[in-house]
């Protein structure tokens, strides 16, 4: 149930005759990460080559016309959910820019917390801004630099902005990937022959038959050249925390992190669940796609069979027409039928991945209901989200979610479940391997649940990298 709305997907790879080829392959495989748009710029030595549509990777960049015009070796990509900035063609990424020292292109996955502080402070300065997207402001930091070398003026645009961000930029010589000073946001390295490639996602090294190196570090500056790997660290050494989104719901099932499967953690917040709030029922019914592995995990705990009481479609265009307000309203049934004869008569025990705002359960639960079911016992294998994000995930504003409004009953009643259970924040931790969260600086980014930020919007601002970096600019570089 696809709730939360995703992130976007980066890619990058230096040096390869295929290049075009396989960053369309790579944003194929990041696909759910962001569906309204995607681009690839490439660069072959002499000129830069830009590619932008709106809609899917495998609607756009097949075979034929559209590749043969990204001629080179090196290219970026980038797949699109607008967190911030319209759902306009003239906001896909990468972005590319002249400056002076030449051409350069940049992809960005995560937002931006003191965005539009930037953009305000550099068209008072005199930039002119093109775009919505939070992704132009960098460009600008970049271009406004003075610093001579082009890894200094990253380096120093980067120092002003805040939030979560990876980044893959590009010029004639260089592939660079950038992560944010908490991690927030995942980028790794992966390697195919003699070519270094850059990610979101593991699950984007597979498809291209490349092998996993390293993820990025939080913090860390990796430039990718002919001479092989340099890495930078200019910010202040913090510990990581990444976002426990990406293992609960924003991560492609078979990705890697930290040497174990999404997959994998995914099912031990199903076993976690079961501990904390199992009842008796018939059998397990999993939210497709995204509950099934939760699913699995809560069968295996407590020796429950699963079942397919709902039955996705796959099909499902973006641009469905819906005329009527009838019509519409049917909405639910176009990605979810009711396996019938199964439920008729039975209780069940619902099981997904997260609940926002809480009508698309209220939809399936009504669909169960109607076709049969006699009990339907919602469980959540996430604590209730009750605050917003600034990071790259595209969470309502809070008086939209549903657990900042209600209390347990409240959300109970709101959704029609017979029973309505979440995973602790205790339990979330405890399946990520931790024996409990570190209430002083906690393991993930997990603000969503407790309303810590690592990094509080710039106008509650209180921390600042950028007059203790500036100084780590230097000729060393």
């Amino acid at each position: 149930m696809r709730q939360l709305k995703e992130e976007c997907g980066v890619f990058g790879i230096f040096n390869n005759k295929d290049a075009a080829a396989l960053t369309a392959l790579g944003l194929h495989a990041l696909q759910h990460r962001g569906q309204e748009g995607c681009g690839i710029v490439t660069f072959d030595n002499k000129n830069f080559y830009a590619e932008r549509r709106l809609g899917l990777v495998g609607d756009n960049f097949t075979k034929g016309k559209i590749l043969e015009k990204l001629p080179g070796g090196y290219a970026i990509g980038h797949n699109r959910y607008s967190t911030s900035g319209n759902n306009l063609i003239k906001n896909v990424q990468p972005f590319f820019a002249n400056l002076h020292t030449g051409g350069i292109a940049i992809a960005h996955n995560g937002n931006l917390s003191n965005a539009i502080h930037l953009r305000k402070e550099l068209v008072k300065e005199g930039s002119i801004f093109q775009t919505t997207s939070d992704t132009e402001t960098i460009v600008q930091l970049i271009a406004k630099s003075k610093r001579s070398k082009i890894i200094d003026k990253i380096i120093e645009a980067i120092f002003k902005i805040q939030g979560g961000y990876a980044l893959t930029i590009f010029t004639n010589k260089k592939l660079i990937g950038v992560r944010d000073p908490f991690g927030i946001r995942p980028l790794v390295i992966g390697k195919i022959n003699n070519s270094y490639v850059l990610a979101s996602e593991t699950c984007a090294f597979d498809i291209i038959g490349a092998k996993f190196v390293r993820e990025v570090d939080n913090g860390e500056v990796v430039v990718i050249s002919e001479n092989g790997i340099d890495s930078f660290k200019p910010f202040p050494k913090i510990k990581e925390r990444p976002c426990i989104f990406e293992y609960i719901y924003f991560a492609r099932p078979d990705s890697i992190i930290k040497n174990v499967s999404v997959y994998e953690y995914r099912k031990k917040l199903g076993a976690s669940l079961a501990k904390e709030s199992h009842i008796e029922s018939d059998f397990i019914v999993p939210v497709p796609d995204s509950g099934v592995p939760a699913a699995i995990g809560y069968s295996e705990e407590v020796k429950k069979n699963i079942e397919l009481g709902i039955i996705r479609n796959h099909y499902v265009g973006r641009t469905f027409i819906e005329p009527t307000q009838q019509i519409r309203s049917l909405g639910v049934k176009l990605k979810h039928s009711i396996n019938k004869s199964l439920i008729k008569n039975k209780s069940l025990i619902l099981i997904d991945d997260s609940l926002v705002r809480g009508t698309t359960s209220v939809k399936i639960i009504k669909m169960l209901y109607e076709f049969g079911a006699k009990e339907v016992h919602m469980r959540i294998a996430s604590p209730p989200i009750k605050h917003p994000d600034y990071y790259g995930v595209d969470t309502p504003d809070k008086k939209e979610l549903l657990a900042s409004k209600l209390d347990l009953e409240g959300m109970r009643k709101f959704i029609n479940a017979t029973t309505l259970r979440f995973l602790s924040i205790e339990g979330l931790y405890k399946s990520m391997g931790y024996e409990k969260r570190n209430s002083s600086y906690p393991q993930f980014t997990d603000h969503c649940f407790t309303g810590e930020y690592p990094v509080e919007p710039v106008d509650a601002n209180k921390k600042s990298f950028e007059k203790e970096g500036l100084s780590f600019l230097s000729s060393k570089l």
